[in-house]
């Protein structure tokens, strides 16, 4: 990935725990406090298989900021979302592959709604498209979003209340294969790094997983029951004695967010690869700098006490 300029931008860093409240936008919360998405996870102790389970995603594998600012290969870097008043964006129903596990709608969806991918990949990829409905605080989510001769059609299609910690329904995939929101475990500049700590757990993928859910996940994407590999919803940490003092102020404010909140595995794909919001804001530079944490400088968080 070509490396492009910081962004004029002063960083204050802090510590999570100065700042309790949820993350919000557009003036709704991206879930309450009790979700587990706002959760702190430093203190809970380490799972009885974390190594085991390290070692599958990858201990020599560095981690990748999968956002960043400007264009790679002709399309945003990263996953967008866009804010809409629903009072007024015209409701659209969407026909869904997976329509058995889908919610109906219709869905706030505007004219130039920006979609994962775009605008040099319009056709390949995931497309995911997230939609905030501020009027309403309702997340609306949508997996391989296209626009077809007679309207929209999408993979799978998700409405969450971002007042609300319920959970899809057991089984059920949502526009992530681990069956949860997207947006709240996206590393984001508005409302989040902007305000100079990330409080919230973050999405992450690996290359292989297991035929199994933990909370809060609500789905699974794999054939293989061997117990070595990861499950979805599984969380992780980056452990306490990694010093990241050194790092960026960029890379530093995920890096403590990975220490405080953790990461959450939401979808297949390369190992340790962190989900984020596409924004000028972002310094690829300073993101890049991620790299220098690897697999082994992680651990699988024992979240049982965290369950509903």
């Amino acid at each position: 990935m070509k490396l492009l300029a910081a962004a004029a931008v002063t960083l204050t860093l802090a510590t999570a725990s100065a700042a309790p409240a949820p993350p919000r936008i557009a003036g709704c919360p991206v879930f309450p406090a009790t979700s587990p998405w706002n959760e702190r996870v430093d203190a809970l102790p380490v799972a009885s298989d974390s190594a085991t389970l390290i070692a599958s995603i990858g201990l020599a594998n560095g981690v990748h900021a999968d956002f960043g600012s400007g264009l790679w290969d002709g399309s945003r870097i990263g996953i967008p979302y866009v804010v809409v008043h629903g009072r007024t964006t015209p409701k659209s129903r969407v026909s869904f592959e997976y329509a058995d596990e889908s919610d109906r709608g219709p869905y706030p969806i505007p004219a130039n709604v920006p979609i994962e991918g775009q605008p040099r990949r319009p056709n390949d990829g995931d497309r995911h498209a997230l939609i905030v409905d501020r009027d309403t605080c309702r997340l609306y989510e949508l997996y391989a979003l296209q626009r077809t001769a007679t309207g929209w059609s999408a993979g799978s299609g998700a409405i969450f209340d971002l007042r609300s910690t319920r959970l899809r329904p057991a089984g059920w995939t949502s526009a992530d294969a681990a069956g949860l929101p997207i947006l709240p475990g996206l590393v984001r500049w508005d409302g989040d790094a902007s305000t100079g700590v990330i409080r919230h757990a973050l999405r992450f993928t690996a290359a292989r997983t297991r035929r199994a859910y933990v909370y809060p996940a609500r789905h699974y994407a794999s054939a293989s029951n061997d117990p070595s590999l990861p499950p979805m919803g599984l969380r992780v940490r980056l452990k306490a004695s990694v010093d990241i003092s050194k790092l960026p102020p960029q890379a530093r404010m995920v890096a403590q967010a990975m220490k405080t909140f953790g990461m959450i595995l939401a979808d297949n794909g390369s190992s340790w690869y962190v989900s984020g919001a596409p924004s000028p804001h972002w310094s690829n530079d300073d993101l890049h700098a991620l790299g220098t944490l690897h697999g082994s400088d992680f651990e699988v968080v024992d979240t049982s006490s965290l369950g509903p």
